[in-house]
């Protein structure tokens, strides 16, 4: 007999919105319907903020820069990104949430942990929850989203993945184990190209490969994350739905095919790093105080360099301007540089009261 006393399972819901921009300009531009289109900066030096399903069958990503884009895709179109649009049919979308469940956790403007284990809509399961939430969305936006239905949020997520564009897919807690263990670990949420390649030289390919492995041994080799990775090779992750959640810092870093040798390299490959890390703040409202660069050097040995300011970093230009200063005081290198990496710290969502933002004189 089970325990009346044991917790519910939970029942997460992970909601992402289908090329969320480029779906909102196809919505409002009909002539962009069917067409490889491309939400950004210029076709010349810009950086692809969101790229249609049209784009992306030819390999057209988020963050990937113009020019290589355009080299993938000679007809792809270019449009200027219209945040406050964005914005206001992510808050038509939140509200929609909102007639579900309290327990609401955005991640950005378009995709959102939803935790319905104890729904304001009893009597339906999460799939059916997930499925009306989905159809509601097309009625009042005309966008289409993908839902992801588990028992956590890592499975949540996949699951969100698996059956995109406007797909529902669910992962019972009977499945979860058997699920993980058939991915190859560039799969897993969270597990980026450069762990992913760290952990192939390990052995490790396989969900199945990362289960066989001791907590120690990947706390050993990927330091405070391993423990994390040991759970999610096993299906398990106990991390709340947390409403009003708000980042701790924002990043991007790419590693390099070949060391960097020269400034002008350094400074052409930070370009796209910022432009992503300003992206983030544009979409989800949020600024910062500090900016940070991140460095590694082809013996591995990493620097970071910091510099926070008393006002709130408020442009892309003095996000820009900060990091430079900060690649400054690195030159001349002692080495070729195989990473490079920048991130925004202390941040506030911008609509919160604050002492006044800083305007730096470019």
């Amino acid at each position: 007999m089970a325990n009346p006393m044991e917790s519910p399972i939970r029942k997460i819901i992970h909601i992402d919105m289908d090329a969320f921009y480029a779906s909102v300009e196809q919505r409002d531009h009909p002539e962009l319907r069917g067409k490889p289109l491309a939400v950004g900066g210029s076709r010349q030096r810009g950086v692809v903020a969101a790229a249609s399903y049209e784009a992306r069958q030819f390999g057209v990503r988020s963050a990937m820069a113009s020019s290589i884009a355009i080299r993938k895709c000679p007809e792809l179109l270019f449009v200027k990104p219209r945040f406050e649009v964005y914005k206001a049919v992510s808050a038509q979308i939140r509200a929609i949430f909102a007639d579900f469940t309290d327990l609401i956790e955005p991640l950005s403007l378009d995709e959102a942990y939803l935790d319905v284990t104890h729904s304001l809509n009893e009597g339906l399961t999460a799939t059916q929850l997930a499925q009306t939430i989905k159809d509601q969305i097309k009625s009042e936006t005309s966008l289409t989203a993908s839902a992801g239905v588990s028992y956590n949020k890592f499975l949540a997520k996949l699951a969100s993945d698996y059956r995109k564009p406007d797909g529902l897919f669910v992962i019972k807690p009977h499945q979860g184990l058997a699920f993980v263990e058939t991915l190859k670990v560039g799969q897993f949420h969270g597990i980026g190209r450069v762990t992913a390649e760290r952990m192939n030289q390990l052995g490790i390919f396989t969900g199945l490969d990362l289960r066989a492995q001791s907590e120690a041994f990947l706390s050993r080799h990927f330091g405070k994350v391993g423990k994390h990775y040991y759970g999610i090779a096993r299906a398990i992750d106990e991390r709340p739905v947390t409403p009003n959640r708000i980042r701790k810092s924002i990043g991007a870093e790419t590693t390099f095919e070949q060391d960097l040798h020269t400034y002008p390299e350094l400074v052409s490959s930070l370009q796209p790093l910022i432009e992503k890390v300003w992206s983030y703040c544009e979409r989800s409202g949020v600024l910062g105080k500090t900016v940070t660069l991140k460095l590694k050097y082809a013996d591995f040995n990493q620097i970071t360099r910091s510099r926070s300011l008393p006002g709130w970093v408020s442009e892309k230009a003095i996000l820009e301007q900060m990091t430079l200063g900060l690649l400054d005081s690195v030159i001349p290198l002692s080495q070729g540089v195989r990473l490079l990496g920048v991130s925004l710290s202390n941040l506030q969502e911008k609509d919160t009261p604050t002492n006044g933002q800083l305007t730096l004189d470019l």
